[in-house]
């Protein structure tokens, strides 16, 4: 299916220690491998990541542990075959060795303008909407997914975002 709009998503995650710690290394060893299977999988269009090619260094809340993951792809489909019929679906069932349980709301999705590149202020402002409001056209997960984007708002309502 073709979609005139393309999904962002953002997932946090808290872990249990600093990047460089050895509680950390089995994620850091498949980190690089896993974002370069991300930016080759169909539909994958943008991601998030400094200089050093990832986000790790990035820190979105005050406390240094909790990590970000933001991206954008072209479907849903595209998004889920990456997340769970992948290398990635292995890493993610070890999540407990690195990271801790974040709270209700720790991934959102939206829909958004192609060409379109969210901010972190962006992702945060849907991860918290989702928090407190529950799913809508603003936040969504996997769940509420399954309309078209048609359905949900036109994708040029999303040209002027919150930067």
């Amino acid at each position: 299916m073709k979609h005139t709009c393309h999904l962002a998503q953002v997932n946090v995650a808290r872990a249990l220690g600093a990047i460089d710690e050895p509680v950390m290394a089995g994620f850091v060893a498949r980190l690089d491998e896993i974002n370069a299977l991300a930016e080759s999988s169909p539909g994958f269009v943008w991601r998030l990541k400094t200089d050093e090619g990832n986000a790790t260094a990035l820190q979105p809340y005050d406390d240094a542990r909790i990590l970000i993951n933001l991206s954008v792809w072209e479907s849903p489909e595209d998004l889920k075959q990456f997340v769970y019929k992948s290398a990635h679906a292995q890493v993610m069932r070890q999540r407990k060795e690195w990271f801790a349980r974040f709270g209700d709301a720790y991934m959102a999705l939206w829909w958004v303008a192609p060409g379109h590149i969210p901010t972190i202020a962006e992702a945060k402002e849907r991860l918290q909407y989702l928090q407190l409001n529950g799913e809508s056209e603003f936040a969504f997960t996997f769940a509420a997914v399954s309309r078209a984007p048609g359905t949900i708002v036109r994708c040029d309502a999303f040209k002027e975002t919150t930067q």
